[in-house]
């Protein structure tokens, strides 16, 4: 395998290199966040192993920065971060598994050969929930064939409602997915665009597809 190593701590970097290259693989490194994304972008890798601190760009924002520019390459997080709040952290930025430090070599050694086995991801283009679809790469929506003409917001609501299609979305989770906010602005700012959104993908169709739980949240299901 081709992996992409990067930590900041020599002499960790030094130990984990050293392990997998006596194991027949190929090792390239880098020592800070900002080079790890560059070889990341520049370079196909079967699996990379991230750290979470380090200087320059610090591990999750690398992740979520190859993510965003479609790198799909299989991360394993190695830190010293152990938590379950930090875990979550790591694998909701694109981590695929997660390794707290100290660490066993041979469990390393395992947990990125079972990456690197893992059949490629092929990102889908397309959502669809009952007759309404949203192109992602366009930013088109349409339902019944019909075009409906959203703004951004009101996209990324129906983004994130179609990728949990079926499940309550409460008015916290749409807050932090789509406003990025961890507070409550005590505003109705959810209300007011889900009654948009409501209106531009609902109205003048026979079967609504955007359902208020009472006091729990939203819905989005072709029922």
């Amino acid at each position: 395998m081709k992996i992409l190593l990067v930590e900041d701590d020599k002499q960790t970097a030094d130990y984990v290199a050293k392990g997998l290259r006596e194991h027949g693989h190929t090792v390239d490194r880098a020592d800070n966040g900002r080079d790890g994304l560059f070889l990341a972008g520049s370079e196909p890798y079967d699996v990379m192993i991230v750290d979470r601190h380090m200087p320059q760009m610090d591990g999750l924002s690398l992740v979520k920065a190859a993510r965003a520019a479609a790198v799909k390459t299989p991360v394993l997080f190695l830190t010293t971060m152990g938590g379950v709040d930090d875990r979550v952290e790591g694998l909701e930025a694109g981590g695929d598994d997660y390794l707290t430090k100290p660490f066993a070599f041979a469990e390393l050694l395992a947990r990125v050969s079972a990456l690197a086995r893992r059949p490629p991801i092929v990102a889908a283009t397309k959502l669809a929930v009952g007759d309404l679809e949203l192109d992602l790469l366009a930013r088109a929506v349409t339902r019944g064939g019909k075009r409906l003409d959203l703004l951004a917001q009101e996209l990324k609501i129906l983004e994130y409602m179609m990728r949990h299609a079926g499940e309550v979305v409460t008015r916290t989770m749409l807050l932090e997915k789509v406003w990025d906010f961890h507070f409550d602005p005590k505003t109705n700012i959810v209300e007011t665009h889900i009654s948009r959104l409501r209106a531009k993908i609902d109205k003048g169709f026979s079967k609504p597809l955007l359902h208020t739980v009472r006091g729990a949240g939203y819905v989005l299901r072709a029922d």
